[in-house]
């Protein structure tokens, strides 16, 4: 009997979306979708209107001062670009760690090929943690910058970027948080805890559609401009205007994908965000406890699952997880990710590089049953004889 498929890949792309959420984007879409901020006719005013509240709405679930300061940009990446681009010179130094995905080493890796910085990245523990005094004791005189990642979308670990943002303050050097894994499904307070800029992205947890994330920038924090051209404002001018947001948005913005990430956002909002972590990280515990018997099934950080998020990265001993994820695939219609999951240096620090490992990664549509036939599904393929 083929069974549907079972979803575990929510940590690559939230699927499926929300009842209501594509019909509500393409519904609005159709009845206002015009340029925003690029006419006065009234259409042009709603559909401005609908952005604006957007921003509104994501600075209020980032604890953020200022609305006009919510950046939409195309995902997570590009806006960890943004401010990676638009804040770094040459001769500066920045910190970041060794929990980051490759929206985060590659930039650092291209400047300081160019020779235009140096950077150090931090390590992390046994248990998948950073150390928030080691970040701090790498800042130099010349560190423009910290970065780290918020929710580890290998190990699930939560870092104290709480702790981390206060200690950066003092140093008088900003904190860029990455949320790609935490919005949407863990608190983030931006003026609480020191935070200069979120990068976030909208189809994970915050339940929209791909092609569509932003920057969130701290009034305290000034980034340049690296993109130039219309805004719709300042015409007469060559040089591209500095208000914010216009000052790091380009050419027209992805209105659809902003209804969508609009109507993401209400169900998030409804469904309360601490509900949601209670759920996934229930089902999480559900699905360590029911593989803790196999003898052959290794996961990683996962002793304490505290301060983490609904994921787990896991391997099979002699098998290779390309093989555990197809077996899966083709024979219990299960979805995972495997490899090395865009974060080499986190499979370093726990040994499975190259070859990566096989993640589960829970989403608001998953079942304890899904749990159940997870378990049941590689309690037989590490009965498999070698």
């Amino acid at each position: 009997m083929t069974h549907p498929l079972i979803y575990f890949d929510n940590a690559a792309t939230t699927f499926p979306k929300p009842p209501g959420v594509l019909a509500k984007m393409v519904e609005t879409y159709e009845r206002t979708g015009v340029s925003p901020g690029r006419g006065s006719y009234d259409l042009a005013v709603e559909a401005e209107d609908l952005v604006f509240d957007t921003r509104k709405r994501l600075a209020r679930l980032f604890g953020a001062p200022d609305p006009n300061r919510v950046i939409f940009s195309g995902n997570a990446t590009d806006a960890l670009n943004l401010c990676i681009q638009g804040l770094i010179r040459s001769g500066d130094h920045v910190v970041s760690t060794r929990i980051e995905h490759n929206s985060v080493l590659r930039p650092l890796y291209h400047l300081k090929q160019k020779g235009l910085i140096e950077y150090d990245l931090i390590p992390f523990d046994k248990m998948g943690f950073v150390d928030p005094h080691d970040i701090v004791a790498a800042v130099k005189p010349n560190t423009r910058l910290v970065i780290v990642c918020h929710a580890s979308n290998v190990l699930g670990t939560i870092q104290p970027v709480h702790e981390i943002g206060p200690l950066c303050r003092r140093k008088g050097v900003p904190l860029l948080v990455d949320a790609a894994q935490s919005a949407g499904v863990i608190p983030i307070h931006m003026d609480d805890w020191a935070i200069g800029a979120v990068a976030f992205t909208g189809h994970k947890s915050l339940m929209g559609p791909t092609g569509i994330g932003g920057l969130v920038v701290h009034p305290d924090l000034d980034l340049q401009t690296t993109r130039y051209g219309g805004t719709g404002i300042d015409s007469e001018s060559p040089i591209h205007t500095q208000d914010y947001p216009h000052r790091l948005e380009a050419g027209t913005i992805n209105l659809m994908g902003i209804m969508g990430l609009s109507e993401g956002l209400r169900f998030v909002l409804k469904e309360g965000i601490d509900a949601i972590h209670h759920r996934e990280m229930r089902l999480l515990t559900r699905l360590r406890d029911g593989l803790s018997p196999l003898e052959r099934v290794e996961s990683y950080c996962t002793q304490d699952l505290e301060n983490h998020v609904g994921l787990m990265t896991l391997n099979i001993r002699e098998m290779d997880p390309g093989d555990v994820g197809a077996i899966l695939d083709a024979d219990f219609d299960m979805a995972v990710r495997v490899g090395l999951h865009c974060a080499p240096l986190v499979h370093e620090g726990i040994g499975t590089f190259p070859r990566g490992g096989v993640r589960f990664s829970l989403g608001p549509f998953n079942t304890e049953e899904h749990v159940d036939r997870a378990v049941e599904a590689l309690s037989q393929i590490s009965r498999t004889k070698l």
